[in-house]
Order: C-alpha cells, then structure tokens, then sequence
C-alpha cells in the first residue's frame, strides 16, 4: 500500500509543481481532473481520457446516490471497477449540487434534507452520509460535506454557511475511515471576505485533512473577485498538502490560479463546451458553428498532438456540428480535454524552469491574438 502524502517539487513565487501519492497511483501537480459526474466523462471511453495524459477523475456523490446508488455501485467493486478508471478518484460530497436545489431543499444544522431531481423523492444528506457514499463509490480523494454559497451574498450569510462547513468539516473526519492511500480533503468557505477566507482555513487546519479545497468560488463572482480570494486564501493553506480550487474553470482562470499557489482544478466546460460546437485552442476559443469553417480544410490545431485537432478538417468539424452529429461532441470533447491536459503539462515546465509568469503572459498574448482566419 502507499501512504498519502504530497511532495512539493518546484516552486515559482507561489505557483508550485508537486507530486502525490495515492492508493491508485501518483498524482503530478498542477493538474486537471475531467469531471466524470455520473461515472461517465459525457461523450468519451475512459481510454480516450487516459490519452489526453488525465491522471485522476471526478465523480459526484448527489448524482451517484441517486442513480445508480452508492449501495450498488459498492456491490459491483466501487467505481474504479464500474467505470473502467483504474486511476486515482476524487468525489464532490454532492454540497455544490444540494446548493443548485434552493427550491427542493431545507438546511438545517444535521444536513440537507432535498427532492431528487428524478423522480422527487425526499432524501437526507448529512456529513456522515456524504462520508458512506464516498466510501461506498470507493474514492480515492473523498470530500467533505459544504454549504456552498451563490454569490454576492451578504456578510452575515458568508459568515454562517463558513461556520456551518467546519462544524460539517469535523463531523465529516469523525466519519471517514483513514485507509492507507485514500485521503479526505476539507473545503475553505468564506465568499469573497478575505479574514472569514482566513478562518476558515485555521479552523480545517486545527481539524487535520490530507488535502485543502477553495470552495464556493466561480459561482457568480468576477475572476478578479476570484483571483484576490485566491491571494487572500492561499497563504494560510499548508505548504505540505495539495491544494484544490473546486468547478475552475477557463484556460485563463486555471493559469491565474496555478500563479497562486493552487494545484488541482475541475470543471464541466471542456466536456460541455465539446457538446456545444466550442473547441479550446491556444489562440482562444473556436466556434466551429460559424459558417465560416464551413469549407476550410485547416485542421482545428496542427501543432496540437490530439488526434481531434490534428487529423479532421474544420470544414468536417463544422459539419458535424451542424448536422447534430455524435461524433461531434466526441472529438470536440477529446479536443479539450487534450488541450486541457497539455496547459497543466506546460505550466508544471515552466515552473520547474522559474519561467511561470513569463509563461502566463505568453499564453495570454496568443489568447489575444484569436483565431487564425481562413485564408
């Protein structure tokens, strides 16, 4: 078995290049995990997201409980085994989701007691609950039980749902069963306020996780609010521990916030943009709905190593698109998830080789720059 534990690498000011190791192999940082929340990554085989050089996974608890339950999926070998994903497995505690439910839940200091989406039927979710599931679905990274904010919000409120998480955060480690390689990270709530920020992060710490995540950010907020959230936060997380910023987000939100110190990101938009005709590129977004691929023959990137970008035409991409073809959201998809997985790759070089910022301003240059036309 191997124990846990995080190795810092390199360090660039705050941006840091580290390694961990987990109970399904090592982590290298900063990195980025394809969000698989129904045990899927929508629109692609596990084997093509092990191509983009993904390492880790996310699956999430309220999707997972709901259908197919975690008692099944735990019957049939926990998710590693359901899915086909040997690798390692972080799972959202389902807060975030609970959150998007204003209407179909009540808080209260126990829980969440909430309406599924299915079929409505009442469910409770507590700390300890969210703890069960995420052993049941057998993750390798399990995630404490939050109250997610929607911001703005007033102070009052940031303060309450901060105070609530802690409480929720030592309930969820009295919980968790320690087992050699799997680790539970606490989550950083506060909003926007740098000293409930600051807290929040002394108080997960005298509790003791494996991990640290910034919480209830990209939910509302300009990415300057983020970004200073980020600079306000950081510096009271522990040097030793990963460090994870949760739903974030675009290229550019990721390389601002890799410069502050944070390691590991998730987000829905390179599956989601896949599906709606949006590829990510390293001169921006490219829209292949526009009529104006409709008969280029240019590839989407031909100094890209993925197959999606380097092999199809744009003029074939953009058909696909607008023929509402499945194998447009697959390749567009791969596209991202590629492109993704390469900028985390890039940013860890730069660190190592003291180039990060120069590294930043380079990536925002060519962001500007847009897309090539077709000639």
């Amino acid at each position: 078995m191997t124990e846990f534990g995080y190795q810092l690498l390199a360090t660039d000011k705050a941006a840091r290049r580290g390694r961990f190791a987990t109970a399904h192999g090592p982590i290298e940082t900063p990195c980025f995990m394809p969000v698989g929340t129904a045990a899927t990554v929508k629109a692609m085989t596990m084997d093509m997201v092990r191509s983009t050089g993904a390492q880790i996974v996310l699956g999430n608890t309220y999707h997972l409980m709901l259908r197919p339950g975690a008692e099944r999926v735990g019957r049939l070998g926990g998710l590693h085994e359901f899915m086909r994903w040997p690798g390692p497995i972080l799972t959202d505690s389902g807060g975030f989701q609970v959150m998007s439910l204003a209407e179909r839940r009540k808080i209260t200091e126990r829980g969440v007691t909430f309406s599924s989406h299915i079929d409505g039927a009442r469910h409770d979710l507590t700390p300890e609950r969210s703890i069960e599931i995420q052993h049941l679905l057998d993750a390798t990274i399990t995630m404490q039980l939050d109250e997610c904010l929607k911001l703005p919000a007033p102070r009052r409120e940031m303060e309450r749902a901060m105070e609530l998480s802690l409480r929720w955060a030592a309930r969820s480690k009295e919980a968790f069963t320690a087992r050699e390689g799997y680790g539970l990270f606490g989550i950083v709530q506060g909003g926007i306020d740098p000293e409930l920020r600051r807290r929040s992060a002394e108080g997960l710490q005298e509790i003791g996780f494996e991990g640290y995540a910034v919480g209830g950010l990209a939910v509302g907020e300009p990415q300057a609010e983020m970004f200073a959230t980020l600079d306000a936060t950081c510096p009271f997380l522990p040097g030793d521990r990963p460090r994870y910023l949760m739903g974030v987000g675009k290229p550019s939100d990721l390389v601002g916030a890799v410069l502050r110190g944070i390691d590991m990101f998730d987000c829905v938009m390179p599956t989601r943009s896949g599906r709606t005709g949006q590829a990510f590129t390293r001169r921006g977004t490219v829209n292949l709905r526009n009529a104006r691929h409709a008969d280029d023959p240019r590839p989407l990137d031909e100094t890209s190593d993925c197959p999606a970008a380097r092999d199809y035409s744009r003029a074939y991409l953009h058909h696909l698109v607008k023929s509402g073809e499945i194998l447009a959201s697959i390749l567009l998809t791969w596209n991202n998830l590629w492109y993704y997985q390469q900028l985390m790759r890039e940013m860890g070089v730069a660190i190592e080789e003291g180039r990060a910022e120069a590294f930043a301003a380079a990536f925002a240059e060519e962001q500007a720059l847009g897309d090539i036309p077709p000639r």
